[in-house]
């Protein structure tokens, strides 16, 4: 896997990863920024909750579940000093289907938890506190 930072101005930068797709990233206007992209440590919290949400739509599709829609919800809390890691992270997937197994959604939660989402395993690793939770909506 491959990626390329290129810098545009200021605090901007723009990310280009190896299959061609592109995210602008750029600091607040106190860092010298102009606030029109992500925050880098934002794109590192949005890429976790793909990976764990790729993981969690893949299992229950593989289980036959009819999924409809899914949102994680994340929250984060960082350190208070330099460098200003993250600390503590809370996923919370809203799983909406028909006829969905309390049993399945719970079950893909944790495979991606422990098993599956490589991002949100090497976070715990580096030590931050992870947890997830669910909630099932019908339709």
């Amino acid at each position: 896997m491959k990626a390329r930072i290129k810098w545009v101005e200021n605090v901007s930068f723009l990310g280009e990863s190896g299959t061609g797709h592109t995210v602008l990233m750029d600091g607040p206007e106190d860092h010298g920024g102009r606030n029109i992209g992500m925050r880098p440590m934002e794109t590192l919290l949005i890429g976790m909750g793909g990976c764990a949400s790729f993981d969690v739509v893949s299992i229950l599709k593989k289980s036959r579940q009819q999924v409809t829609d899914c949102v994680a919800e994340i929250e984060a809390e960082r350190a208070d000093e330099v460098p200003a890691v993250f600390t503590k992270i809370h996923l919370h997937f809203k799983v909406s289907g028909n006829n969905l197994k309390e049993s399945q959604v719970k079950r893909a939660v944790e495979l991606s938890a422990e098993k599956y989402c490589s991002a949100s395993i090497m976070l715990g690793k580096a030590g931050v506190e992870i947890t997830h939770g669910y909630e099932m909506i019908e339709g």
